[in-house]
């Protein structure tokens, strides 16, 4: 499972109107142990993009970043693993607007 160290979350602006919803993004770093192919001495972020919408919400993407670097990496979660970042936003999303 994944160890998150730390996050950040931002309500995007819709200046337009167009979106339907609201958009926030994510920005959690997560420890990656030294044997994983997805460690990198840097260590990385996912950057989530979570939607909420009047009847539902849910985790629209996401990559996986280098830190320091800001390389988009070429890798997917897990599916257990993009499940509990989707739970995650949920739940600190929820947090944030108490």
């Amino acid at each position: 499972m994944l160890t998150i160290n730390e996050y950040t979350v931002e309500l995007l602006k819709d200046p337009f109107g167009i979106i339907e919803g609201e958009r926030y993004e994510f920005l959690i770093y997560i420890e990656i142990p030294e044997d994983d192919e997805l460690y990198r001495e840097n260590g990385v972020y996912v950057k989530a993009l979570y939607g909420v919408f009047d009847t539902d919400s849910k985790l629209i993407k996401y990559d996986i970043i280098e830190n320091e670097t800001n390389i988009v990496l070429d890798f997917e979660l897990e599916e257990d693993e993009e499940k509990y970042i989707a739970m995650f936003c949920s739940t600190h999303l929820n947090k944030e607007n108490e």
